[in-house]
C-alpha cells in the first residue's frame, strides 16, 4: 500500500525535516516505489511535483528535500501500485478547482468495484480507483451546493457523508486540502503530532536526522504532521482511531467524526 504525509500550520513552514524521513520509505527503507508526489498551497497558487520514480532516488524528490518551501497546507504521497500502471498520469497527489480553489487529494488504500458514474465536470486522466474517488467527491460536493462554497462545518459533513459512500468499497485512508484546511480519513491507519511550544529536539526513523525545533520556529508556531506511519522515533505521534474522519485547521484538530458504526467522536 501507499504511504501519506500531511503538514496543516498556523504559519508558512517547510517540511523538509518530515519530507527527509518520508523520502526515504520511497524505496529505500520501505517497498514504495512506484512513484511519488508532493503538493504546496501557497496563497491562492499551488506548487505540484510529481514523479513516477523511487523518491528514494528522485532527483525532483532531492530538490524538494532541499528547497525550504514555505507552506500552511501540504500533502505528499509515495505510491505503491494497486491499480493503474506506474506512469505520471496515476501518481498522486491530484490537483483540481472547486469554487475557484485549487483541492488537492492522495489516497491509500484499494477500492474495489468502484465505478461511480461522471458527469464530466471533473474526469480522470489516469486509471486509478483514487484518482476516480477524488473527481466524484468533487462532483457531488458541486451538485451538493453548487457554486456557493459552504461553511467549513457544512463542508466537513458533506465531506464526511461522501467518505462513507466510498469507504464501503475498500480501504480509504486518505488527505483532501484546498489551502485553508486539511481533512484527513484514518480507514485503517493514520497518526498526528501537533508541534507547539515548548519546542523540542526530533529524530527521524528512516534516516539518521535530528532536529531541534526550538532553533526553526518562534513561540507562537503550531504545526500538525499527519503520516501513515510515525517519522520520529523520540515523539509521541496520536494514533488516529481507524474509522474517522478528521479536520485540521491553523495546525490543530478541530473535529472528528466516525466513518465506522458507533457514537461521533469530537475533538476541540
Amino acid at each position: 500500500m501507499c504511504q501519506l504525509l500531511g503538514m496543516n500550520c498556523n504559519v508558512p513552514t517547510d517540511i523538509c525535516f518530515s519530507f527527509t524521513g518520508f523520502q526515504a520509505r520511497g524505496g529505500a527503507t520501505d517497498v514504495h516505489s512506484d512513484g511519488w508526489g508532493i503538493a504546496f498551497f501557497e496563497g491562492k497558487g499551488t506548487r505540484v511535483f510529481l514523479d513516477p520514480k523511487p523518491s528514494c532516488t528522485s532527483p525532483v524528490a532531492e530538490l524538494v528535500r532541499q528547497y525550504p518551501i514555505r507552506s500552511k497546507s501540504v500533502i505528499a504521497h509515495i505510491r505503491k501500485a494497486t491499480q493503474g500502471c506506474v506512469g505520471l498520469e496515476n501518481t498522486h497527489p491530484f490537483m483540481r478547482e472547486l469554487w475557484g480553489r485549487y483541492w488537492i487529494f492522495a489516497h491509500n488504500g484499494n477500492l474495489l468495484d468502484f465505478a461511480p458514474e461522471l458527469d464530466g465536470s471533473c474526469v480522470p486522466v489516469g486509471v486509478t480507483d483514487s484518482e476516480r474517488a477524488f473527481c466524484w467527491l468533487l462532483q457531488r460536493l458541486r451538485q451538493r451546493f453548487d457554486s456557493a462554497p459552504p461553511g467549513p462545518a457544512g463542508l466537513f459533513a458533506a465531506i464526511h457523508d461522501l467518505t462513507l459512500e466510498i469507504a464501503r468499497h475498500g480501504e480509504f485512508n486518505y488527505l483532501l486540502s484546498n489551502g485553508d484546511w486539511l481533512f484527513a480519513h484514518a480507514s485503517t491507519r493514520l497518526a498526528y503530532i501537533v508541534r507547539q511550544a515548548p519546542f523540542a529536539q526530533a529524530h527521524l526513523k528512516d534516516q539518521d536526522v535530528t532536529v531541534d525545533f526550538s532553533d526553526v520556529t518562534s513561540p507562537d508556531d503550531r504545526v500538525a504532521v499527519i503520516a501513515t506511519l510515525p517519522l520520529t522515533d523520540d515523539e509521541v505521534w496520536e494514533t488516529m482511531p481507524a474509522g474517522t474522519l478528521w479536520w485540521f485547521e491553523e495546525g490543530a484538530p478541530v473535529q472528528t467524526l466516525d466513518t465506522l458504526p458507533g457514537p461521533e467522536r469530537q475533538t476541540a
